[in-house]
């Protein structure tokens, strides 16, 4: 079983990648990689020497073609049970961006987006990522997240 937590902060050599919650307006914007028929939020592996917020921008760039946006970190979260992870705890930076413009097309393995009120039926990571939007909703109902670019 995949288990989800989640952490103020650690140490920068332990997050491996990043994922935003993101948003254009009102509606949720979601990915559909092309080899597979699931929804799932921006987010990537950290290339080395890359700082992890930079990997948040590139990957939301490259998987939703956003060009302008605000983006800031919500906290750190961790992966545990997953075979890709070798059942380690795997450690992520979870971020927010508010979506202002895009690219008119997508020039990734990212095949289409949608923008949608409606959260998907199927998820590429339903252990993962649902769990991951819950945190941000909280979080940004309590008003406990930071504001950083």
């Amino acid at each position: 079983m995949t288990a989800v937590k989640f952490y103020e902060e650690a140490a920068d050599e332990l997050l491996k990648f990043a994922v935003i919650i993101a948003r254009s307006g009102d509606e949720w914007i979601f990915c559909k990689h092309k080899e597979r028929d699931t929804w799932e939020a921006p987010g990537g592996r950290r290339e080395p020497g890359e700082d992890i917020l930079d990997t948040a921008r590139r990957e939301l760039y490259e998987e939703t073609g956003a060009l302008e946006f605000d983006i800031r970190p919500v906290c750190v979260y961790s992966v545990t049970g997953t075979e890709r992870a070798g059942g380690e705890e795997s450690f992520g930076m979870l971020y927010y961006a508010d979506v202002k413009a895009f690219e008119e097309e997508l020039h990734s393995e990212i095949e289409r987006i949608i923008l949608t009120q409606e959260l998907p039926e199927k998820w590429t990571y339903p252990e993962i990522q649902p769990k991951l939007l819950v945190e941000v909703k909280k979080r940004m109902e309590s008003g406990r997240e930071e504001s950083h670019a």
